[in-house]
C-alpha cells in the first residue's frame, strides 16, 4: 500500500512537471494577454466552465448507473457517479489511464457488485463507450479532417492515432468472434517471453489473460442480448463526447473570443483529433502531449489567446476532474471505513 502510494506522489509529480514546461511555451510569447483575458472574464463564465468539466464526469456516471442496475437491484444514480469520478481520479494519475478501472472495481465491491460482475459491468462500459467514440470521430473525421490536412502536417499524427484507435476496436470486437484464437496467440507470445526472462510465472499470466478473454467474450455475447441498454448507454456516450469536445468552444466563447456558432462543429473535430493523437502519449493524463497537440491544431483558429484557451479547457477537463475524484474517494473510502469499524464493534 506504501509503495502504492509513492507511486502515485511520483506520477503526480511527473504530470505538474510536464504540464509546466507545456504550459511555459504555450503561454510564453503572449502571457500578458492571456492574463489579462482571464482576468476579465466574468465569474459566472468561469463557473460554467468549472461546471462544465465536472457534468461530463456526472453524465459518464449516468452510463455507469444504466449498467449498474443489470447487476444489483436498487443501484442508484450517485453510486455511478461515484465510480465513475474515481475513474477519473485513478486513470488520470497512472500511465495511460491503467489503474482508473481497479479503483472501479474496489468502489463497486463495496457497493454491493461482486468482482466479476464489476469487471463485467467495466467491460460492457468499454466496448460501448469505445464503439461509440469511434463512430463519432469517424463522422467528424468525414467533415472536416481533409480541410485541416492542408493547414497543419500534424493532422496526420491525428490520422495515425485514429487508425490506432480501429485497430483496437477490431481486435476487440474479433476476440468477441474468436476468443481461442487469442487465447492461443497469448500462450505462445508469453511461453516467449518467459524463456527470453522478460515476464516471470508465464503460466500465471496466460491463465489471468485467457479469464480476461472469456470474460469479455461472455460481456460482448450478454450484451448482444439487450440492444436496449445499448443503445441508452450509446446515447449517453454521445452526450459526454458532446460536451467533451464543445468545451474549447465554451471557453473561447466564454473568453469573448468571437468565434461564430458555425465553428462549433470545427472546435468539435479539432478537439476530438486531440484525443486521437494522446494514442501516442502514454503518460499519466497524456501530460505534455495534450497541451502539445492542443496548441498546434487550435492556433490557426484561436491565437494569441490559444494559451488561455488551453489553460481553462485544461483544467476543467482533467485537473478539476482529478482533484474532485480524489476528494470523492477519500471521502467514499472513509464512509466505508466508519461502517466498517460499527459493524466490528457490534460484533465485539
Amino acid at each position: 500500500m506504501q509503495s502504492s502510494k509513492k507511486k502515485y506522489v511520483l506520477n503526480i509529480l511527473v504530470i505538474l512537471a510536464i504540464t509546466a514546461i507545456a504550459m511555459y511555451f504555450s503561454l510564453k510569447d503572449n502571457f500578458v494577454a492571456i492574463v489579462d483575458a482571464i482576468q476579465s472574464m466574468p465569474f459566472r463564465s468561469l463557473i460554467l466552465i468549472v461546471s462544465w468539466g465536472l457534468l461530463i464526469n456526472v453524465v459518464v456516471g449516468v452510463a455507469y448507473f444504466l449498467l449498474g442496475k443489470q447487476y444489483k437491484k436498487g443501484y442508484s444514480p450517485l453510486g455511478g457517479i461515484i465510480v465513475a469520478f474515481v475513474g477519473t481520479f485513478f486513470a488520470g494519475v497512472t500511465p495511460s489511464s491503467t489503474g482508473g478501472q481497479f479503483g472501479q472495481v474496489y468502489v463497486l465491491k463495496k457497493q454491493g457488485v461482486s468482482y466479476s460482475d464489476g469487471l463485467s459491468l467495466l467491460w460492457a462500459d468499454f466496448i460501448i463507450y469505445q464503439t461509440t467514440m469511434m463512430i463519432y470521430v469517424t463522422i467528424l473525421f468525414v467533415l472536416r479532417f481533409t480541410q485541416y490536412v492542408d493547414l497543419n502536417a500534424w493532422v496526420w499524427l491525428v490520422a495515425v492515432g485514429y487508425l490506432v484507435n480501429v485497430v483496437v476496436i477490431l481486435a476487440l470486437y474479433t476476440m468477441a468472434l474468436c476468443p481461442n484464437l487469442y487465447i492461443w496467440l497469448s500462450e505462445k507470445c508469453v511461453k516467449i517471453l518467459g524463456k527470453l526472462h522478460i515476464i516471470a510465472n508465464p503460466e500465471q499470466q496466460v491463465t489471468i489473460w485467457s479469464e480476461k478473454v472469456r470474460g469479455f467474450t461472455r460481456e460482448i455475447k450478454r450484451l448482444s442480448h439487450n440492444w436496449k441498454l445499448i443503445i441508452q448507454v450509446a446515447l449517453v456516450n454521445v452526450v459526454r463526447l458532446t460536451l467533451y469536445f464543445s468545451l474549447p468552444f465554451v471557453v473561447s466563447r466564454a473568453l469573448g473570443i468571437a468565434l461564430p456558432w458555425n465553428k462549433l462543429i470545427d472546435t468539435i473535430a479539432l478537439a476530438s483529433f486531440v484525443t486521437m493523437a494522446n494514442a501516442f502519449i502514454p503518460l499519466p493524463g497524456a501530460s505534455g502531449g495534450t497541451e502539445m497537440f492542443f496548441a498546434m491544431l487550435f492556433t490557426a483558429m484561436l491565437d494569441p489567446l490559444t494559451g488561455a484557451v488551453l489553460l481553462l479547457w485544461r483544467l476543467s477537463s482533467y485537473y478539476l476532474p482529478v482533484m474532485t475524484g480524489a476528494l470523492v474517494f477519500l471521502l467514499f473510502k472513509n464512509s466505508e471505513d466508519r461502517k466498517k469499524k460499527i459493524v466490528q464493534s457490534q460484533i465485539d
